[in-house]
């Protein structure tokens, strides 16, 4: 394979030449072949010691310059001007099957000089949820970061526990973050800045640079990018965990599987990452998150939208209104098809009920996945299996009257509504089992998955929601 290190070439104020650690003991644990197939890739030759080393960064392929990228970022409001790939590595670009550019990255590789007292390692575990994760995430047609492998290290790492080490190799279309805008402008170098705006532009946002105002346009791609991310992420019920603005990406994909699960029982406060004490990420929030990173970005980019301050100031307020609007069109849009409704229906019969819907399934603690999946049994006349998700079936009655009097689309909402989700429980239990070294849990989920709209026989329990004795779920970023 032929890498490309454009960004460390391009961007070396953002680079810092780094190795990755020899692990002691490299060994495959899971690979996505089709997506290795799509880079160029011979998934048999990744099988192999030299694929292998390549995946751990400890065989630099020819062309690659493995760096260590900057950024900064706000987490959880509070900014930090120097976060940066501390236990990660970008080893370089390369072109897929499709002509895209593709960084391929990896997580746990040792420390970097960003580590800040970390020990730049990480466990099988977490690396399996992004894995899982991330494989769900694009079976279910979310823009995505993508894992390649998962590689056990041999090491030991220590957190609450003694834990099996594991280096995950990912790919995204690039690993700009808001967080890279922050740090190119605290640095006070606008050149700097404007060259990074640039490669931006070239790399997902082509269409503004021929724009009359290219960086304003380039602001408004990154707006419509991520409202129609976080819709999706809404209206599968995921909940990302930690929206810091180091984990919101200028490409509009999904990044940093960390504390994320996908909420069973509708209820827009849900949190489940245990360092969010105060629920700034609850799943209700996160449109308002994702609002509050995209005005860092703003700030970040003042000086290249106008010369004069203040008329920067309004043209990325103006610029920024847009995100609202972008996102409810987006997010009712996804909601029209989840019910199987037509895209004509009048805004003012299909607003209330839907806002209804959420209520009724909100005050029962309605398991969300299960229920919108059952709906389309409902719409074909069964609707005993939506009704008995309710502790009292008969307070969706009036609901599915009315409901089926608009003849909603069955087929259509079997096409949206997954049967099958990374359940929580059934994740907890696939990684402690291939922490353990057994990995059929693990592949038996990621079966399920990877096919989520269609309903299989044998997968019954992955459809199902967590059992009452699973109990408050909490995640953990395994950092």
């Amino acid at each position: 394979m032929t890498f490309d290190s454009r960004f460390a070439h391009e961007l070396a104020e953002l680079a810092v030449p780094w190795q990755a650690d020899e692990p002691p003991d490299p060994r495959l644990l899971v690979l996505d072949e089709a997506l290795a197939a799509q880079l160029g890739f011979d998934p048999a030759w990744l099988r192999t010691r030299d694929g292998v080393r390549l995946l751990v960064g400890a065989g630099v392929p020819r062309g690659a310059t493995p760096v260590a990228q900057a950024y900064a970022g706000h987490q959880f409001g509070r900014y930090v001007p120097r976060l940066g790939d501390g236990r990660a590595l970008l080893l370089g670009e390369l072109v897929d099957a499709d002509g895209h550019v593709r960084d391929l990255h990896l997580k746990g590789s040792g420390r970097t000089p960003f580590a800040r007292g970390g020990d730049g390692l990480a466990a099988v575990g977490p690396m399996l949820r992004e894995y899982v994760v991330s494989r769900a995430m694009h079976a279910l047609g979310i823009p995505t970061t993508r894992s390649l492998a998962v590689v056990a290290t041999g090491q030991t790492v220590r957190r609450e526990t003694l834990l099996p080490g594991a280096v995950l190799a990912r790919v995204a279309s690039s690993h700009l973050r808001v967080g890279s805008f922050q740090y190119a402008r605290a640095t006070g170098d606008v050149l700097l800045l404007r060259r990074l705006a640039d490669h931006a532009i070239a790399r997902h946002h082509p269409g503004a640079a021929g724009a009359e105002r290219p960086y304003v346009a380039l602001f408004q791609a990154v707006i419509a990018a991520q409202a129609s991310l976080v819709a999706r992420w809404m209206l599968v019920a995921f909940v990302h965990g930690v929206m810091n603005t180091d984990n919101m990406t200028i490409a509009g994909e999904t990044i940093d599987y960390g504390p994320c699960a996908f909420m069973e029982a509708f209820d827009p406060a849900t949190v489940y990452s245990s360092i969010d004490r105060g629920g700034r990420y609850a799943y209700g929030n996160q449109p308002l998150a994702a609002q509050w990173n995209l005005a860092r970005l703003a700030e970040a980019l003042l000086p290249l939208l106008h010369e004069d301050e203040e008329q920067a100031v309004a043209v990325a307020a103006e610029s920024l209104d847009r995100f609202p609007r972008q996102y409810h069109a987006a997010w009712t849009a996804g909601m029209r098809a989840k019910l199987g409704l037509p895209d004509d229906l009048d805004p003012t019969i299909a607003a209330p009920l839907v806002d209804e819907l959420l209520a009724l399934m909100q005050s029962g603690g309605v398991d969300y996945t299960s229920f919108f999946r059952a709906l389309s049994d409902a719409a074909r006349g069964r609707a005993e299996p939506a009704r008995r998700l309710f502790p009292d079936p008969a307070a969706i009655d009036d609901w599915l009257t009315r409901w089926r009097a608009l003849a909603p689309d069955a087929d259509a909402m079997d096409r949206v509504n997954p049967v099958y989700v990374p359940r929580n429980h059934l994740v907890e239990e696939a990684l402690a089992a291939a922490t353990d070294g057994e990995l059929t849990p693990l592949e038996r989920l990621l079966d399920a998955v990877s096919a989520p709209y269609h309903e299989r026989p044998g997968l019954e329990r992955h459809a199902a929601a967590a059992p009452p004795d699973f109990g408050a779920y909490r995640t953990f970023c395994g950092t």
